[in-house]
């Protein structure tokens, strides 16, 4: 099933993310997911304004990917990105893409999973990870059929 996956990141692993959207498209990749991100920029200095779109991918996406490189902790945006999808109930996972970066506050304290991508077979583990990470919010089971006994209309 193709999720739709908001990507978090700090400006500086923009590439980064790039090249993680681009992945959905190669064939020879194993991953399953629709990025949805601000990898073009918004056209405006409003914080007001960004942080609305920002909410606007996250609340139509399944799960935020948060991508862990060596400036990631310091980033307020980070921050409030998992903090949003956290208010959304969304599943997050962090993708550590530096070795030996620290992680970012609000991962920790979400308790949400986090995984190296340093080799290309690491991104075999990222749609399980996914998975695992919406299945956490109770969002994952699949929904009773409607039946007599679970449809009330």
């Amino acid at each position: 099933m193709t999720r739709r996956v908001f990507i978090s990141y700090q400006h500086a692993d923009q590439m980064k993310a790039r090249g993680l959207n681009l992945m959905t498209y190669n064939k020879n990749v194993n991953v399953d997911f629709t990025g949805r991100h601000l990898l073009d920029p918004v056209k405006s200095q409003d914080s007001d304004y960004i942080s609305r779109k920002i909410k606007e991918r996250i609340k139509g996406s399944s799960a935020t990917i948060v991508l862990i490189g060596k400036e990631t902790s310091q980033s307020e945006w980070v921050e409030k990105e998992i903090r949003w999808s956290k208010e959304h109930g969304k599943g997050i996972i962090g993708i550590r893409i530096d070795p030996d970066v620290p992680v970012p506050e609000g991962l920790t304290e979400y308790g949400a999973e986090v995984l190296d991508w340093n080799t290309p077979a690491d991104v075999n583990q990222f749609d399980e990870a996914i998975e695992r990470a919406i299945a956490a919010t109770g969002r994952g089971r699949s929904m009773p059929t409607n039946t007599m006994s679970t449809c009330t209309r």
